[in-house]
């Protein structure tokens, strides 16, 4: 296994595609990158942006480009010097357009009796044979009555016997032989109430899919259904193109998606390892605060949720905790007690149990059949209760029994009149031997996801930077000592993980988290900016004023529409004031007219701009801080698409926006040709940009000073404000903590503790004789330092 030494994420789609893609890996090589990585290629739904509801594992997508696109960005990429990291999806399928996906239509058309019916986990029994299909906006009496089916015979190639069509937006196909001649009436309710019993599927009211679906999804999105990757032909059906990227060279490594949905993801990293012959493969993986990734699993590492929080809060003053907690304490009307953050996320996810995963929780209790005398209400009661308290994204049995026996105690802690149903429930659960008990932990992610990230995080609002994927918000911050013993660890266990700080799935850019981090250090005044901008326009609801305020100054300068899709958004994962299923049409009037006077309202957007003004030279100072710590760690470092300059994206899809190469191209080659001149920390992001390129370009070409992990020490007044480590070689400063700097006065007597060597910031291009090196000269210009020795290193020194 070879792994990259950085990589590029890439959104491959209709309007960037693998030929545009191909165009920028010129850039990509001056900027340092080693690895292109490519978000999903294989042919998605149409229209689809993210390539993650991939409808043919067969070919590569016709509005990506194609198979002979990739093959022509291959080629570009390996003159650029580039491999390629390719995202796979093997836990689900695209099936909002049925009709594009020819396995789901043929399981549509012929029921159990067609070849691709065991590929898709369907619960038939408990279907009367049929799939349930919810995209209807009534009962299906009341959408016959009101005209709203249409029943058309006529062959199509993929449907022989006609379609019947919904709304004149869904279209299914009809089973062989379900319309005869005595059906010719069929305008006539009856006889179209009688063709649609004869279908292997059942549409049924989009309300009833959170009790009533028969078949796995991705977490809560019904139109993506799960995919049985163990079933071995299953595997070779949708790996094969995959493989043949691997084998042709077209892709270098994997980077699998959501593998907790799979019911063995071991096993299955197994199997793709031998199948790739031991490409580097990494798992979006997301772990809980102190759980570590399974050391016996096929691969190099998560995705770097897990280094993303690290960082972070190293960034984070300690000392604010305890005012932003009684500001959102004031925000709630609860006095001063802080928000119980178990308690939150224990009711969020016994919500999402008790509703959109409801179904997921009948099955089991289905499955139960046979394996104890627990009256089936009990069960489902007592199993929302064990998911509501699981601490993990899951477990991978016979491995993490300690998570369900954690899980059964809080459990029947809190809820004492189910502890012997838990009982009960806890050996089955607990026995991999078990169907039941390898469904359940196919379905402790889903409620984790969608308790914790979709909703917990958009009500846990006392400082959004903090409730970041794979992030716990509890903790607030991490000492530098903290922090170096976290990346000693990833050095020693995990040192080709990828390291991120943005992605396609964060809630929020990079840079919009570095300005964010500048309030807990500044608490007081941020309680009365809040303040000030809630006298002018609130929503009513404080904790959400506090989150949508926060997006706007994170973001700032941004635009309108983006801020309305960001709350709608926001607003409805919530889940408190408003939700998707029943909107409330008047919070959602006072939320909007907010976002609105942000813009109309001269004295609004004053306070909000002079805040902003305010603190972004020290938000730069964060995000400059952070962007050196991640690029020169251990692991492989991921640059999002665009995040060389600040990356000021809120919740998808705003960070899926079209990059601006040509603008980013053209500052590198401006800083590339300027002699030494340096670039200012401004909103341009120029600043930025140098430090991306020069990380990246000593990574890529000087490996040999990056090889172990030292801490470089501190002193002075002003040493709590510096983050620095060595690498063997390349040593990174950075500042923490920006406005306690300028209140102390700045760096004063602080210096680092180098070797006696001389070194170079490889960022300004200044010496310095090593030993002490006082800050005050190395962070004169910017608030990082990237220091190297200016002579070979003989080796003596190792």
């Amino acid at each position: 296994m070879s792994a990259p030494r950085s990589t590029y994420r890439l959104q491959i789609r209709k309007s960037f595609d693998l030929d545009a893609a191909a165009e920028v890996t010129d850039y990509l090589r001056d900027l340092g990158v080693s690895w292109a990585y490519l978000s999903p290629l294989l042919k998605a739904t149409s229209g689809s942006d993210h390539g993650y509801d991939v409808v043919d594992a067969g070919e590569v997508d016709p509005d990506r480009g194609g198979r002979d696109a990739l093959v022509r960005f291959a080629a570009a990429a390996r003159a650029a010097g580039l491999g390629i990291l390719v995202d796979i999806v093997p836990n689900h399928m695209g099936i909002s357009a049925p009709e594009e996906n020819p396995w789901w239509w043929s399981v549509l058309s012929e029921g159990r009796a067609s070849r691709y019916a065991e590929a898709f986990d369907i619960d038939w029994e408990f279907g009367q044979g049929r799939v349930r299909v919810p995209i209807l906006g009534a009962d299906i009496a009341q959408v016959i009555a009101d005209g709203q089916v249409v029943i058309d015979p006529t062959p199509t190639p993929s449907s022989p016997d006609g379609v019947v069509r919904f709304y004149d937006e869904h279209e299914l196909p009809l089973a062989p032989g379900s319309v005869t001649s005595d059906d010719s009436a069929r305008d006539d309710p009856a006889v179209i109430a009688r063709i649609l019993t004869r279908q292997h599927w059942e549409a049924i009211f989009w309300r009833r899919e959170a009790g009533e679906l028969n078949y796995r999804r991705f977490f809560a999105v019904t139109t993506l259904a799960g995919v049985r990757v163990e079933i071995p032909w299953v595997f070779d059906r949708t790996h094969a193109e995959i493989l043949t990227w691997v084998r042709d060279g077209l892709a270098d490594g994997l980077r699998v998606d959501h593998p907790d949905g799979l019911l063995d993801p071991g096993a299955y990293l197994a199997r793709l390892a031998e199948a790739t012959q031991g490409a580097y493969v990494l798992v979006e993986k997301i772990l809980e605060h102190g759980e570590t990734l399974p050391g016996w699993w096929d691969t190099a590492g998560t995705t770097g949720y897990d280094a993303l929080g690290e960082v972070e809060r190293v960034l984070i003053d300690p000392t604010g905790e305890d005012a932003l907690a009684r500001l959102d304490a004031r925000l709630r009307d609860v006095g001063d007690d802080p928000a119980d953050y178990a308690q939150l996320i224990h009711d969020t996810k016994r919500m999402i149990a008790d509703t959109i995963q409801g179904s997921e929780i009948a099955r089991l209790v289905r499955e139960l059949d046979g394996t104890g005398d627990l009256d089936p209400a009990r069960a489902h009661d007592a199993l929302a209760e064990l998911l509501a308290c699981f601490p993990v994204y899951r477990s991978y049995l016979p491995a993490g029994r300690e998570h369900l026996d954690a899980a059964a105690a809080a459990a029947s802690a809190h809820r004492p009149d189910l502890s012997a149903a838990i009982e009960a429930l806890v050996p089955i659960l607990a026995d991999p031997t078990r169907p039941v008990a390898r469904r359940f932990q196919q379905t402790t992610g889903p409620v984790m996801a969608k308790g914790v990230e979709d909703t917990a995080f958009y009500r846990y609002t006392r400082l959004g930077s903090l409730t970041e994927v794979g992030g716990d918000p509890t903790q607030f911050a991490l000492t530098t000592r903290g922090f170096h013993a976290a990346l000693a660890h990833r050095q020693a266990s995990w040192p080709d993980a990828m390291t991120t700080l943005s992605t396609h799935d964060t809630k929020r850019g990079e840079d919009v988290r570095a300005r964010l981090d500048v309030l807990a250090e500044i608490p007081g005044r941020w309680a009365e900016v809040l303040d000030a901008l809630r006298a002018v326009s609130s929503t009513g609801h404080g904790p959400f004023d506090s989150l949508l305020y926060q997006a706007v100054i994170g973001a700032w300068p941004v635009t309108r529409d983006r801020v309305h899709a960001y709350a709608e958004k926001a607003s409805r994962e919530a889940a408190e004031a408003t939700g998707w299923w029943d909107p409330d049409e008047e919070f959602e009037r006072r939320m909007h007219a907010t976002v609105d006077a942000v813009f109309d309202d001269p004295s609004l957007r004053r306070v909000i701009e002079d805040f902003v003004a305010e603190i972004a030279a020290d938000g730069w100072s964060n995000g400059l801080s952070a962007k050196l710590i991640q690029l020169t760690a251990p692991g492989v470092p991921d640059v999002y698409q665009g995040s060389e300059l600040w990356a000021t994206s809120l919740v998808d899809p705003d960070n899926r926006r079209a990059v601006d190469f040509a603008e980013r191209r053209r500052m590198l080659a401006q800083l590339d040709a300027a002699g030494g001149e340096l670039p200012s920390v401004d909103v341009t992001g120029a600043a930025k940009l140098l430090v991306t390129s020069r990380a990246l370009r000593l990574r890529r070409d000087r490996p040999d000073l990056f090889t172990r992990y030292t801490p470089v020490t501190a002193v002075g007044a002003a040493a709590d404000h510096v983050v620095a480590f060595d690498r063997g070689g390349a040593v990174s400063i950075a500042t923490r903590l920006p406005i306690g700097l300028t209140r102390r006065g700045g760096w004063g007597d602080t210096a680092v503790m180098l070797r006696s060597a001389p070194v170079i910031d490889v960022l300004t291009g200044r010496t310095y004789a090593g030993g002490p090196v006082p800050l005050s000269e190395v962070m004169a210009t910017y608030p990082v330092a990237l220091l190297i020795p200016t002579v070979p290193d003989d080796g003596s020194r190792a």
